[in-house]
């Protein structure tokens, strides 16, 4: 009886066993839907790919899509296919506060990226920007350079009437192509798109550091079921994360080129819907501009909770968010933290 009774322990023993690991390994197997902004703000995600990073940390990914601004990935958050974003802050904040949805920043992967390009012959001080007849390209309100918009408003003690008078609100490729084509006297740009505006005689009047001291650009964020049924992706998502934001930081010409080439392919990440129906031809992402523009960009996993809840109170400061929250409910900085 005895021997029986071990025997039947024995086969328990095993069953559990095996129905632990088989859990654990589907748990592993879970794909997941990655998703970016069209810049370099990305360069972790951009980088990760390029290197096979993603793969050889075991993280099964299903689909990478990229969207051409903060907002239009923010609305793309709700659905179902994404359950990971590097993603400007200020979206990511609208995305939680406005369309509830369950999402955690588990990491920072810049600061700062964003700023004013101007025709110095029609623009050669900040006050110009209030003149009749300038044109200012920014995207839609609720946007990160939008915001920095607000900011530079304050800063100068500008009107906001005159200013807003003179916004054309169209998305950064499209305002490239204006600047292109002589229709935009001004823009408020993320990089590398105000990098990139250089190139077309603007010149850069101010950066996000002039306005924003440690303003937070960019952050990972997953959605909380993610953490909840698979921390171990969360973990290793922003361990592939970090070995990249390190390997950017060390090999800076060698970043630039491989962001460069990733931007001008369409290859795993999907071309957004704005950019494909563009004429692809008029728009370069060159090595050399995509250098400067990195070297503007703070890439650091680092996050400071006052700052993250400066940009939220900031947002309900300009109608953006109804109500504030504390910053500790969007951020989960344990995996960061390990």
């Amino acid at each position: 009886m005895k021997k029986i009774t071990l025997m039947i322990l024995f086969v328990l023993i095993i069953l559990s066993c095996f129905f632990i690991v088989n859990s654990y390994a589907e748990k592993e197997s879970v794909s997941i839907g990655i998703a970016v902004e069209f810049m370099d703000h990305a360069a972790a995600a951009y980088v990760s790919h390029y290197q096979g990073w993603f793969e050889e940390e075991g993280l099964n990914i299903a689909s990478y899509e990229s969207y051409v601004t903060g907002m239009a990935l923010a609305s793309a958050l709700s659905g179902g296919d994404i359950q990971a974003a590097y993603i400007c802050l200020v979206p990511a904040i609208n995305a939680y506060a406005n369309a509830k949805v369950p999402i955690k920043i588990v990491a920072g992967t810049h600061k700062y990226g964003y700023g004013l390009v101007v025709d110095s012959n029609k623009v050669k001080h900040i006050q110009d920007l209030e003149r009749e007849g300038i044109s200012i390209g920014c995207v839609r309100e609720g946007g990160a350079v939008d915001v920095l918009l607000h900011k530079t408003v304050e800063k100068y003690n500008l009107s906001e009437d005159k200013i807003l008078k003179n916004i054309q609100r169209m998305d950064p490729a499209k305002q490239l192509l204006a600047i292109q084509m002589g229709r935009l006297d001004a823009a408020f740009l993320p990089e590398q798109w105000a990098a990139m505006a250089e190139n077309y005689n603007c010149n850069m009047m101010l950066m996000s550091q002039d306005i924003w001291p440690e303003m937070q650009g960019s952050v990972l964020v997953v959605k909380s079921e993610l953490i909840d049924n698979n921390p171990e992706i969360v973990r290793k998502l922003v361990k592939v994360t970090r070995r990249a934001t390190d390997w950017i930081n060390q090999n800076p010409e060698n970043a630039a080129e491989i962001v460069a080439q990733q931007l001008s392919l369409d290859g795993e990440f999907t071309l957004p819907t704005q950019i494909k129906d563009i004429d692809m031809s008029m728009i370069e992402f060159r090595n050399d501009t995509l250098f400067r523009s990195m070297n503007r960009l703070n890439y650091s996993m680092d996050i400071d909770l006052s700052i993250v809840q400066e940009s939220i109170n900031y947002l309900v400061k300009l109608g953006y968010i109804v109500n504030t929250f504390n910053a500790d409910e969007i951020l989960d900085l344990r995996f960061l933290n390990e």
